[in-house]
């Protein structure tokens, strides 16, 4: 399949959930996993093969597109994302939907632990261990180093050590992610993920105009556009007479003492292959592993779109480590990280601010 043929294939089907998303009772690790390296766009279990990655582009016209007349599929997909629970949406013809941003990634696979005791409830719990599946992207068209790029991870947190889990399961969702106005990170090790990421939207130039939308769209289907609770995750295997106590923020940063993948103008996406395949390797043999600590003291200052946000009592609980990678085309079309609604409450889920697929309360 060439690159004009994925293109094609991307842009087709509506944005909307569908029946098939509603009747959603979870899925099977193992079946998510076979879908990612159904299609991989390089030969070879490393991806280390020659050739070029695609390049899908976010682009204002896409997110501007249906304003006065048409379709406004950026709203359909902002909606979606809320409301669908499905970890592989196929589309009609199973070639998946379109990503309006954050286009190109790199799917990840893994484990989370937690091993330190904490007040959190779910799988912030220690002991709490299960499989994990993300995705690496970023929400532009800049994927190089030197360039000014935004990494984010969708997250997802599977309550089974066992991939051949018999039984459909509901993951935990997480997203995290770089200041939303981009950063000039130099190496993946230096990234800090967060779920509250600063603002800085006059770094993104004219692609600012990008961010404007996406924050006009979810504030007026959810309520909050540049932040992602987590309470997902600490309601995780939680026994129904427990209360929910989840942090209100989450950090993900690579365990200090990894080796530091070196290139010019490399690509994350080959830096995240290199983390996992020593050269000249089949299988993989390498690791990234990732510290998760949580905190529930935070401020944000500034106004929309300049934004600091500042968080203090960080605590260490667990790490994530990813042991797999593949960029596939199922990984860019068809694998879907759901985010979770606005509480107004985020450890009371009677305060979701959207319900049904739609907004009942300000």
């Amino acid at each position: 399949m060439n690159q004009r043929d994925l293109d094609l294939a991307a842009l087709h089907g509506p944005q909307e959930t569908t029946a098939e998303d509603r009747a959603y009772r979870g899925s099977r690790y193992a079946e998510v996993r076979d879908a990612l390296y159904e299609n991989p766009y390089r030969g070879g279990a490393s991806g280390q093969e020659p050739g070029q990655l695609p390049m899908y582009k976010s682009t204002i016209r896409n997110v501007w597109g249906g304003l006065f007349r048409g379709e406004n599929k950026f709203r359909q997909a902002a909606a979606r994302n809320i409301d669908s629970r499905a970890d592989l949406r196929w589309g009609p013809d199973r070639k998946g939907y379109r990503r309006i941003i954050a286009p190109n990634g790199i799917c990840v696979l893994g484990t989370w632990e937690i091993t330190e005791d904490n007040p959190y409830t779910g799988f912030y719990t220690k002991g709490s261990k299960g499989l994990t599946i993300g995705r690496f992207s970023n929400d532009g068209n800049e994927t190089r180093r030197g360039q000014r790029r935004s990494i984010s991870l969708g997250l997802k947190v599977y309550p089974t050590t066992d991939p051949n889990h018999p039984e459909p399961l509901v993951p935990g969702s997480l997203i995290v992610q770089e200041n939303l106005g981009g950063m000039w990170t130099q190496h993946m090790n230096d990234a800090e993920l967060v779920n509250a990421p600063s603002v800085h939207a006059h770094r993104r130039g004219i692609y600012i105009l990008i961010m404007l939308r996406a924050n006009m769209i979810f504030t007026r289907l959810d309520k909050v556009g540049d932040s992602r609770q987590v309470f997902e995750v600490a309601e995780l295997n939680k026994p129904a007479d427990i209360p929910t106590n989840a942090p209100e923020h989450l950090l993900l940063k690579m365990t200090p003492g990894q080796r530091h993948i070196e290139g010019r103008d490399l690509d994350f996406r080959d830096e995240i292959y290199a983390h996992m395949f020593n050269p000249g390797d089949a299988e993989p043999t390498g690791a990234m592993d990732f510290d998760i600590s949580v905190s529930s003291y935070g401020r944000k200052s500034g106004i929309p779109g300049l934004s600091r946000v500042t968080v203090q009592d960080w605590q260490r609980i667990g790490r994530v480590r990813f042991t797999e990678a593949v960029c596939s085309y199922n990984g860019d079309h068809v694998i879907h990280f759901h985010h979770p609604g606005w509480r107004d409450d985020r450890n009371d889920p009677s305060t979701y601010i959207r319900v049904n697929e739609k907004r009942v309360r300000r």
